[in-house]
């Protein structure tokens, strides 16, 4: 029953879900692209050029040392099932 109190003054009953304390569990992920198995098909760097490049053969290589952002997981996840050579593995560390 509402007593007439203004919602900021008003007994909480515990915290609310999106107020709760929790603990994220943060994975580090990276890409590798193994050189042996790539034919250049570059769909990787097609899907996601800021993890992937290619090299002066046509070989995709990683972009600096294979770390994904968490905002280009999806990305990354993309790429590894779009290598028809799979190639391309993602590593949870």
């Amino acid at each position: 029953m509402w007593t007439g109190r203004d919602r900021a003054t008003a007994p909480c009953d515990g915290p609310t879900p999106s107020r709760r304390a929790t603990r994220a569990t943060v994975t580090r992920m990276r890409v590798e692209v193994d050189t042996e198995l790539c034919q250049g098909h570059n769909r990787c760097y097609a899907l996601a050029p800021e993890l992937f490049d290619v090299d002066d053969y046509g070989t995709a290589i990683v972009v600096g040392d294979g770390t994904v952002p968490a905002e280009l997981t999806e990305k990354a996840e993309l790429a590894v099932a779009n290598c028809p050579e799979y190639a391309i593995k993602l590593i949870e560390d």
